[in-house]
């Protein structure tokens, strides 16, 4: 197609003025410019220079005041259903493009147009008119895991909030109540042309990958923590996500630099949780717990609430270090998709772990220097409160404040930290070596 419909133009264009303007952009045309009220017609040498006619003046050259339209001219028997759809970003596949344009209708043809530039340009060719003219606006729909759209809507929907007025779109975000057991995934809808569409996918998928592999890196560095930890069969990610394995290289690169635990040693955690999250947590008849329980491999138990108002319950945790990542990990889940919290904020709950009084000074170092360097690492909040009485075990309480991934890093650290002072107990109890005789 070499002949160019040139709309927009003042009632004082002539053919002179539209001479010098194709000739100042150094575009040839093969005839005279037809000249209407409002609007003329050129053919050019071929559909290459058609092409570039387009890129180089469309919306982008004035002629008295007004910016000029320049796009292919239609037959009149085609102009009521065909349209050119420009400036399509390279990375938007032709699937997407494809299935956005037949949610209005027939598409007879879609065809690209061969151009020199970075963006593609497709003819769309409906089979009416109304379809085409709906086109104007078009809907992207996009799957995404529960477990990143929190933090694709960011505080207080700012992250979101951005990305529309970066991109003139309208996002909308399904509700939670729609989530299943079997199905996961939210669906965010995009409204505006194919441009922007395009570039709030590219915005959206961006920050929804940093999320996933935030959440990869956070797992690998729990595996480190855990040595033998299947972070597969955890479950807290789709059987599609294509998780990387957590190490790789030989196996002295693997080694982790921390304590290796035996899995008969066993860590008891009191998790803390919304008191009207209980009956989910439980399940009909204690289904949900009993499962979770067999699944993580621990005891879970919920502790009577400590008044009938109260907001929060204990649930007892005990087991090995893989069983509490498991356990917690899945109540963490849980507690997100029944939406015991707002859907723009991600779940963060209390631990506390009971530590041996005389260890509780190791746990906050001198000066607090051990406690805040904790921070700094998991992004945890962890408090020794001051003048605790210890129980009747000797012992005192650890609280820990956060994500889950941030208080699995502190707890593991803690751990490492009693871990050390055990050794150190021991090798104390059982005195200095006897020298031997020669």
């Amino acid at each position: 197609m070499n002949k160019l419909y040139i709309g927009n133009l003042s009632d004082h264009a002539g053919p002179a003025d539209l001479e010098s303007v194709f000739k100042d952009a150094k575009i040839p045309v093969a005839g005279p410019f037809l000249v209407k009220t409002g609007y003329a017609f050129v053919d050019c040498p071929d559909e290459g220079w058609a092409l570039k006619a387009i890129e180089a003046l469309s919306g982008k050259m004035e002629l008295h005041g007004k910016p000029m339209e320049v796009e292919h001219s239609v037959p009149k028997r085609q102009r009521i259903r065909k349209l050119q759809i420009r400036n399509i970003p390279p990375h938007l596949q032709w699937e997407v493009l494809d299935s956005l344009l037949v949610q209005y209708g027939v598409v007879e043809s879609c065809e690209q147009v061969n151009t020199d530039s970075e963006t593609a340009v497709v003819n769309v060719t409906y089979s009416s008119k109304d379809q085409a003219r709906h086109t104007e606006e078009i809907p992207l729909k996009i799957l995404a895991h529960n477990n990143f759209v929190g933090r694709l809507i960011g505080k207080e929907g700012r992250n979101l909030k951005k990305i529309e007025q970066d991109t003139d779109t309208k996002i909308t975000i399904s509700p939670l109540q729609e989530l299943t057991l079997y199905n996961p995934e939210r669906t965010i809808t995009v409204k505006g042309s194919v441009e922007t569409c395009a570039k709030a996918e590219e915005e959206i998928m961006k920050k929804i990958r940093e999320s996933y592999e935030n959440d990869v890196a956070s797992m690998n560095l729990q595996a480190h923590l855990i040595p033998g930890l299947n972070l597969n069969a955890l479950g807290l990610f789709p059987p599609t996500s294509g998780m990387p394995p957590p190490t790789s290289g030989p196996p002295s690169a693997m080694t982790p630099p921390y304590p290796q635990f035996e899995q008969s040693e066993t860590e008891t955690v009191h998790l803390f949780i919304p008191a009207l999250s209980v009956g989910a947590i439980i399940g009909k008849q204690g289904q949900h717990i009993k499962q979770l329980s067999r699944f993580a491999g621990a005891s879970i138990k919920i502790a009577p609430a400590e008044a009938p108002d109260a907001k929060v319950r204990m649930v007892i945790i005990t087991g090995p270090p893989e069983a509490q990542f498991k356990a917690q990990g899945r109540i963490y889940g849980k507690i997100k998709e029944e939406n015991f919290v707002s859907p723009k904020e991600e779940v963060k709950l209390e631990a506390h772990i009971r530590v041996p009084s005389f260890a509780a000074g190791r746990v906050i170092g001198k000066g607090g220097k051990t406690v805040n360097e904790l921070q700094n690492l998991s992004s945890a909040e962890v408090v020794v409160p001051r003048d605790q009485t210890p129980d009747e075990n000797n012992q005192v309480v650890v609280k820990i404040t956060g994500h889950f991934y941030a208080c699995q890093v502190a707890q593991r650290k803690i751990q490492e930290i009693l871990n050390q002072v055990k050794q150190h107990q021991k090798a104390l109890q059982s005195g200095p070596p006897q020298s031997r005789r020669k």
